[in-house]
């Protein structure tokens, strides 16, 4: 994170007071969707460090390619938590804890439904506060692998898509899964929109707030002419962005069962009324946001990017359905508008082969000379990188793609690249670490790792001091069908991704990691190295 504070020395508090009020409202007027990528230094509010999704640290002045290695650096401990953590771990400094004193603050949530704030410089102490997002009084649990109808989340389904923080308010916005069983009759399945404080963790703005919604349409599970949205069958698995004054949320399915749809929500920060929807698929099916546990993208405009995979596409000939493709919105009043959109020549053979355009998110670059100023990565399932120019996406052509450049891999992509200075990192599944560098808009393979990354490959982030002693980070976690195993930390100098410079397996009893997750998202906070597994997030750092 760089750039300016909002509130560089104000204690952060539960409610709003006057002040703070007129000072949230200037900021949401002015800053759009660049508010979170232009916060003080150590600020993690939401996925990969900024809403461009740059998977990128540029203020980390301690840790450096010098002092990561075996014997300087390793692992300090690890905070304990009640479930598997696939969300992304994120981070404010000094808050007032009620009773407990200022804190640099960890907050974690749990496939348990449980969202905890930890103290970042002590792990393995308790939590400063945890909250559970259950109803008890009614019964409620998470979402049971069974229920979904697919193990890629088990055993139980709460808290998947990272959280976000708005700073202004001083409050955490978390998407929660949940059901209530019925011994006669059939069970019911919620999901609800959580803001807390985070300072306490306690529900603001009369919250939870229900999702539910309706659009017109004839598509998969639609009845009198209506699709509603399932919380059953809708996955939201893709990060929650803050952008515009309105939190988004999107979904997509667990393993493909049917019926479900990409949805996308936009909800008011203060009062949780709900402010748009969009079903981008209302006459068809499929097309899910999931972008595998990385977020959608929003530029400084204020338009959002988000990829859709596989299902029904018809937009070129006035349809309706966007499956396989990249789609620009932009708020218009009460709704949310396409304003542009790609999609490959092929995604009729895409789709069949279920070879999603929309399993990794997006990457907005920062703008770049040239004719293409404004460009966005895109990887796929279908082992290709698109790099787009969002000011013209090229939209649909049946004999070619009308993209500033396409790139293949040696396998799929799920989950996102990371830029810094001129070059992006990403690893596909049963790929090698690879570093693209960018130059007159265009990318060309720079280096490669001498390790590949099974699937599913793994979603870079990097560290840095500015233009100096970058770190790119990635950790090896399971394939999707194959035994539960350590996940495994690496760091690589990000001027030579050849051999990593640490890998946590190099000294294995000290600095061996819990059963991995998927689709882990290693983040660097002020020296320390934190990433979510099953039933804890691991802490690393450099040794005393």
């Amino acid at each position: 994170m760089h750039g300016f504070s909002i509130f560089p020395a104000k204690r952060y508090s539960t409610d709003l007071d006057g002040s703070v009020m007129r000072t949230y409202k200037l900021c949401h007027a002015l800053l759009t969707s660049s508010i979170l990528a232009t916060v003080a230094p150590a600020q993690v509010t939401t996925s990969q460090y900024d809403n461009s999704r740059t998977g990128a640290t540029l203020t980390e002045k301690i840790l450096t390619p010098q002092n990561v290695n075996q014997k300087q650096f390793g692992k300090l401990g690890a905070f304990k938590v009640d479930g598997a953590v696939f969300a992304q771990p994120l981070f404010l400094p000094a808050v007032d804890v009620p009773g407990k004193g200022k804190h640099d603050v960890l907050f974690v949530a749990t496939e348990h439904d449980s969202v905890y704030a930890f103290d970042t410089t002590r792990p393995n102490d308790p939590p400063l506060w945890q909250v559970s997002l259950l109803d008890k009084a009614r019964g409620s649990m998470p979402v049971s692998e069974d229920d979904a109808q697919c193990p890629f989340i088990r055993p139980e389904v709460g808290i998947t898509s990272t959280p976000v923080i708005d700073l202004p308010s001083g409050t955490l916005y978390v998407l929660a899964r949940s059901k209530i069983r019925h011994a006669i009759g059939n069970d019911e399945y919620f999901q609800y929109l959580h803001a807390l404080a985070i300072t306490t963790g306690v529900e603001k703005f009369g919250g939870p707030k229900l999702v539910t919604a309706s659009v017109g349409g004839k598509g998969a599970g639609a009845a009198n002419g209506q699709v509603a949205f399932n919380p059953l069958r809708q996955n939201p698995r893709a990060a929650l962005l803050l952008a515009n004054g309105a939190v988004y949320l999107t979904w997509a399915s667990s393993c493909d069962v049917d019926p479900y749809h990409g949805w996308i929500m936009a909800y008011d920060p203060q009062t949780l009324a709900q402010k748009a929807v969009l079903n981008v698929n209302p006459d068809g099916t499929e097309a899910g946001i999931w972008a595998s546990d990385t977020g959608p993208a929003a530029d400084a405009e204020g338009n959002i990017y988000v990829p859709t995979g596989n299902g029904t596409f018809d937009a070129a000939s006035g349809g309706r359905d966007h499956g396989d493709s990249v789609l620009k919105l932009s708020p218009d009043g009460s709704s949310l508008s396409i304003r542009d959109y790609f999609t490959p020549h092929d995604q009729a053979q895409l789709s069949n082969a279920d070879a999603d355009v929309g399993s990794s998110g997006p990457l907005l670059l920062p703008d770049r000379p040239g004719p293409h100023r404004h460009l966005l990565l895109q990887p796929t399932k279908g082992g290709v990188i698109y790099v787009i120019d969002r000011d013209q996406m090229g939209k649909f052509h049946s004999d070619s793609d009308q993209v500033v450049q396409t790139i293949h891999m040696r396998g799929g992509g799920y989950g996102a690249m990371a830029y810094w200075n001129g070059h992006a990192y990403f690893a596909a599944s049963d790929d090698y670490l690879n570093d693209y560098a960018i130059k007159n808009g265009e990318l060309a393979l720079n280096a490669s790792s001498g390790r590949k990354f099974e699937n599913p490959g793994a979603t870079p982030s990097v560290s840095a001091n500015g233009q100096q002693n970058a770190i790119v980070w990635v950790v090896a976690t399971k394939t999707w069908n194959g035994a539960d195993r350590p996940g495994i930390l690496y760091a690589y100098d990000a001027k030579d991704i050849r051999q990593p410079i640490y890998p946590s397996e190099q000294n294995s009893q000290r600095d061996r990691a819990a059963s991995a997750t998927r689709f882990v998202i290693p983040v660097v906070i002020d020296g320390r190295v934190y990433f979510g597994a099953r039933g804890e997030v691991e802490v690393y750092g450099l040794l005393q």
